[in-house]
């Protein structure tokens, strides 16, 4: 029978275990089974709400992306055959966005 370094809820180990004790366990206490180590030997499983911890990473998620700096890229592109007057123009609005 295979079995599985089991991990309660709370991050203390259980031990090694069978599937089926394990799966036993998670129904037991309303949690789901979810392998976190797959290539280990054996491999690692841990007891917890899967849902719960899938809202939570997406909401850090989110978190992340909301404090990230957004960067603007501003250009001003100058043609051979300007005229005068769209020089200056030109030249005002790159030294605005320069202070």
């Amino acid at each position: 029978m295979p079995e599985v370094r089991l991990v309660g809820p709370n991050g203390e180990q259980v031990g090694i275990v069978k599937i089926d004790d394990a799966l036993r366990l998670a129904a037991e206490a309303d949690l789901d089974l979810v392998e976190v180590a797959p290539q280990a030997k054996p491999p690692v499983c841990k007891l917890m709400d899967y849902g719960k911890f899938k809202y939570e990473s997406a909401v850090k998620a989110r978190e992340s992306r909301k404090n990230q700096a957004t960067t603007a890229l501003k250009e001003v592109r100058f043609r051979l055959k300007i005229d005068d007057h769209d020089y200056e123009t030109k030249v005002g609005h790159a030294r605005r966005f320069l202070e």
